[in-house]
């Protein structure tokens, strides 16, 4: 878990991204962080069941319900602690790349159910500050989801 190696190799590799709890609210983190990684060239999949659009893009209620032909890289998660775990199931069942838990957001349980699926885990880390201190930021690639 946080291991640095993997998670340069997650944003390196990753071309999408599916944010759990992404708000239409432009003033809320994960809506700015969901509009900062697609300035960099990910395809970001907004997850909230309360909405049906966010960003121009078709938002799902939840990581199960995007279709099944599209690969998940990494999942990045905005919800509270408590509400990790359905999602980290979901995720395993996907077969998801990387799971990232934004800055705040620990559930060890979660954590050790994904890394024994052999999903690499962050927690309690922001996918921004590990994307710009690793040198991506303003690596915009062709297009997004273009690498």
């Amino acid at each position: 878990m946080n291991d640095a190696t993997q998670i340069r190799s997650a944003l390196a590799g990753a071309r999408t991204i599916a944010v759990v709890g992404c708000s239409p609210n432009p003033d809320r983190p994960s809506n700015a962080i969901a509009r900062y990684l697609r300035e960099q060239g990910y395809r970001v999949i907004p997850v909230n069941p309360g909405h049906r659009q966010i960003l121009g893009e078709t938002c799902y209620p939840s990581l199960s319900e995007i279709p099944t032909d599209v690969k998940i890289d990494i999942v990045d998660v905005f919800r509270r602690s408590d509400k990790v775990a359905p999602v980290a199931e979901q995720a395993i069942a996907r077969g998801a790349g990387f799971f990232f838990m934004q800055q705040g957001v620990i559930d060890p349980d979660s954590a050790r159910r994904l890394e024994a699926a052999g999903i690499p885990v962050a927690m309690d880390r922001c996918i921004l500050v590990e994307h710009a201190t690793r040198g991506f930021a303003g690596r915009n690639f062709d297009g997004p989801g273009e690498r």
